[in-house]
């Protein structure tokens, strides 16, 4: 048998990459970086950042077996996610493309507060021979108890910046109790001074606000009103005159138009992610009244929530048959209900402002407070509600006198409605005798009958009235004119219903003619799960059923593609 001559390991760490023959290449010199990091911006950090700079820039150059990289200094930056930390990244990056062998840093901490960030970065980096040298705590990444002593030390870390975000929400909350203003987001229709912590109100923002609660207790809705706004040229908090109905309705729900403060409205989950979500309960909260000067009053700011509660809870017709003065933006808003929970689903638009743009509906609550707050929910694509609606309507077939019924009645409540047109004659009125005022008023100022300072505080008042009133009656006459566009077309639905005509295409005015709501998913008899099962329940009597929808739907498609 041949001998065997054993060759006994090195001691220590051998840090060597490969030339781009593969074959093995020994460093006589080191390629070392160092990276530092402060937390805040202040003086005193400030100062040990530079501090830390001219440490290591120091300690390599003094290391004959060291050649200088460069030194990766992140200012005012959190420790807790590295993905925020651009030069971090980049050192990372530059160690992926074979610039680096050693990597020096003060502490564990430093280098990261999160324990899974840690690990994964030294095991990255030890994969390409790459050690990480932490100074304070003396660990070496390559060494065999590196790992082992890393990992300790960063569950620490870790359990510092939890330990530190406790005692922070603490006395976040003990300031809350005291009814401080805990940070100022923009809010329009108020200046926040920081030296402070108040808010005063600024009157030319103030002015807007007032005027979307004007036309919100008018009957108008929020879809309705940002489009009236973006076309007067109202100029949101950001100073641009684009306007969306979830704006409209954050400033109606605001309570710090009435003079109130609501505090803590968002929570973090943790300190590590940072994520923020709505606080539904999941901690206290604090409300202060009369914490400043309010916008509108609270009797105004009172009559919007109840507005804004029933037609959250209610479609857009009344328990009458009458229209609601204000418009839905899309046929299923508030009419979707989610079949496990009872929560109205929400629009999401897909692949936005691409070709593939794709509407879907979610159950709110899981949208907003989490896929676990509702498991069995799925996101229905708008055009199978569209075309389960069709299948729906062709399964009423044997019961079509109800369905005309159904549709007279609305095309009689549509009729009968002329609240707006009753209310346009008055605001029309209203515009004339502001008008006549103002005249009347220039008239007195030519005759020396009023000083110029008393004539241009009345001028500039009438002129805001006329103007409100005038966006008034534009309003109103858009509500009138789409009142008679519905009431020639179901006009004529009613005929094609009456000749047994069936649809061959989603109408919005027939669905929401004769669907009270659609129900979307349910738990069935034997506990299996549909979360496509769409149940129509329809105005009057009976309710149509679609099971399994998205199924159905494919299979449609399916049967009409070409052989």
């Amino acid at each position: 048998m041949a001998e065997v001559e054993v060759i006994k390991a090195v001691e220590g760490p051998i840090l060597r990459k490969r030339d781009y023959e593969g074959k093995p290449l020994v460093i006589t010199r080191q390629r070392v970086a160092a990276y530092v990091r402060v937390s805040t911006d202040g003086d005193e950090q400030l100062e040990s950042f530079q501090s830390q700079k001219q440490y290591y820039q120091d300690k390599i150059s003094e290391n004959r077996d060291w050649v200088m990289v460069g030194i990766y200094a992140d200012e005012a930056i959190t420790g807790t996610k590295v993905d925020k930390r651009e030069q971090f990244q980049r050192m990372i990056q530059d160690c992926m493309d074979g610039k680096i062998d050693v990597i020096m840093t003060k502490s564990v901490s430093l280098f990261s507060r999160n324990t899974v960030d840690i690990l994964q970065y030294v095991r990255l980096l030890k994969e390409r021979g790459i050690a990480v040298i932490f100074e304070k705590e003396n660990i070496n990444t390559l060494t065999e108890q590196g790992e082992m002593m890393l990992t300790l030390m960063g569950t620490l870390a870790q359990n510092e910046v939890e330990s530190t975000s406790k005692n922070v929400k603490l006395g976040i909350k003990m300031k809350m109790k005291r009814g401080e203003l805990m940070g100022f987001n923009g809010c329009l229709g108020y200046d926040y001074h920081p030296e402070d912590k108040t808010i005063t109100v600024n009157e030319a923002e103030a002015e807007t606000v007032r005027l979307i609660f004007e036309l919100y207790l008018q009957g108008y809705g929020t879809y309705t009103i940002a489009k009236r706004l973006e076309a007067l040229g109202k100029l949101n908090k950001k100073g641009v005159a684009k306007w969306t109905d979830s704006g409209v309705r954050g400033i109606i729900k605001n309570e710090k138009y009435k003079g109130d403060l609501l505090l803590q409205k968002t929570i973090t989950t943790d300190p590590i992610s940072k994520r923020r979500i709505e606080n539904f309960g999941e901690e206290e909260q604090y409300y202060v009244r009369d914490h400043h000067e309010p916008i509108v009053s609270r009797e105004v700011w009172e009559q919007a929530k109840e507005i804004r509660l029933s037609r959250n809870h209610q479609s857009d017709k009344k328990a009458d048959g009458k229209r609601e003065k204000y418009t839905k933006k899309y046929a299923f808003s508030s009419m979707c209900e989610c079949g496990f929970c009872g929560t109205k689903l929400t629009r999401r638009t897909l692949h936005s402002s691409s070709k593939y743009e794709t509407p879907v509906w979610y159950c709110r609550n899981a949208a907003n407070r989490g896929k676990h707050n509702c498991p069995n929910s799925k996101s229905v694509h708008e055009s199978i509600l569209e075309n389960a609606f069709l299948e729906a309507y062709k399964l009423l077939a044997g019961s079509f006198d109800d369905v005309i019924d159904s549709v007279i009645g609305t095309i009689e409540s549509i009729g009968a409605n002329n609240d707006d047109i009753a209310r346009l004659k008055k605001e029309q009125k209203t515009l004339d005798n502001l008008e006549q005022r103002r005249k009347k008023l220039t008239d007195i100022y030519l005759d020396d009958g009023l000083t110029k300072e008393a004539y241009d505080e009345k001028y500039e008042e009438l002129t805001v009235k006329i103007q409100k009133s005038k966006d008034s009656i534009e309003l109103l006459q858009n509500n009138v004119s789409n009142q008679k566009d519905v009431g020639k077309r179901m006009a004529s639905l009613k005929k094609a219903l009456a000749d047994g005509d069936i649809l061959d295409e989603f109408d919005r005015v027939v669905f929401e003619s004769i669907v009270e709501k659609v129900i979307v998913g349910e738990t069935n008899e034997d506990g299996t799960v549909d979360p496509y099962k769409l149940t129509f329940v329809m105005k009057g009597n009976g309710n149509s059923v679609v099971p399994n929808a998205k199924e159905w739907f494919k299979a449609e498609k399916s049967a009409i593609q070409p052989a």
